[in-house]
């Protein structure tokens, strides 16, 4: 298949990634190059993916103000924004693509789309009045989100969506690495994410941690003070630390659409003490791949800390394996795709 794969203008798409959801867009467009289809990424100035075709806009000057806070007030509109979108769905419509599969989450993408035979995957949860309104105009069979908790998001704000599309993580070679007696918290910082909890936690469980990420929310301070702070870490090196720490901490403080650092924390072997709230039941193998505890709750979150530390990390990885791979999720959108194409 022509594919056209759309991200937002918003951020680059880089080997240092800003979410999940970037992250996502990155390895659904390599593997589907891998695959054999003809794919062109759609994307900001200052992208980077090995391997696949890239067709940039630039970067619009209101793009920060663009960016979705959970928790937050709803973002302004951005013009410039929706004129990096209208520049990018042109040059869609000249290429004539068999598909288009559409993952930016602004109002004007989906409006934009109309009449294209597209797939709009939805990595939020319905936060976004505009978006919102713009999803439920699209015929649910256009529409797919990537868990069964974020569906259940989208139904309750009164949009039909019509599929879930699982995210997936590639596997990689874990080897033997030394384990070190350290507690991770990888992600972009900002309140949702709940890095304060997890740092909490670990004091209580007697465990130091390790922090990776990026500021995220301008409004947003925390202190680290006591921490490891590595900041942001392409992709393979995350890995390489995750492998290397003998728990991840999850302590989502929102309704997590998916959880890629939990599931690619399990792939690596780590297992993951967090909240059991949004997707991340979906993603962590309850007493298997980590233990989940009751949202907001600090007491039980040291102790599933203390408890990761016991967990068999090959059947962690074992289970990640089986059920969290980017193949089966490639294959999933490849299904998807060729149904949106006709």
């Amino acid at each position: 298949m022509r594919i056209a794969v759309i991200a937002s203008p918003v951020t680059p798409i880089g080997l240092v990634q800003m979410g999940g959801a970037q992250s996502m867009v990155a390895d659904l467009a390599t593997g589907l190059t891998r695959r054999g289809h003809s794919v062109r990424l759609y994307c900001a100035d200052g992208s980077q993916v090995p391997g696949v075709e890239l067709v940039t806009v630039p970067r619009p000057v209101d793009g920060g103000t663009a960016l979705v806070m959970p928790g937050g007030p709803p973002p302004p509109p951005a013009p410039g924004v929706a004129a990096a979108l209208a520049s990018m769905f042109e040059r869609v419509m000249a290429a004539h693509v068999d598909v288009v599969s559409q993952h930016a989450f602004d109002a004007p993408a989906f409006e934009l789309a109309a009449g294209l035979p597209v797939l709009h995957t939805l990595h939020l949860p319905p936060l976004v009045p505009s978006v919102v309104e713009a999803a439920a105009r699209v015929p649910a069979r256009r529409l797919a989100t990537v868990s069964a908790s974020c569906l259940r998001s989208w139904e309750g704000a009164g949009v039909d969506v019509g599929a879930v599309l699982l995210n997936g993580v590639a596997d990689f070679p874990v080897g033997s690495p030394v384990v070190e007696p350290a507690a991770l918290v990888a992600g972009r910082l900002s309140p949702e994410k709940g890095v304060e909890h997890a740092l909490k936690a670990a004091r209580i469980a007697g465990i130091p941690v390790r922090i990776v990420g990026a500021p995220y929310d301008p409004g947003y301070r925390i202190d680290l003070n006591g921490a490891e702070v590595l900041g942001p870490l392409p992709r393979d090196d995350l890995r390489r630390l995750m492998a290397a720490s003998a728990v991840t901490v999850c302590a989502v403080r929102w309704d997590e659409p998916y959880g890629l650092v939990a599931a690619e924390a399990q792939m690596a072997g780590c297992p993951v003490a967090g909240y059991s709230r949004g997707a991340l039941p979906e993603v962590v193998q309850e007493g298997v791949g980590g233990i989940l505890v009751d949202p907001d709750d600090v007491e039980a979150l040291a102790a599933a800390i203390r408890a990761c530390l016991k967990l068999d990390r090959r059947l962690v990885r074992s289970s990640a394996q089986r059920r969290l791979g980017l193949e089966a999720a490639l294959d999933r959108y490849e299904v998807a795709l060729d149904e949106a194409s006709r």
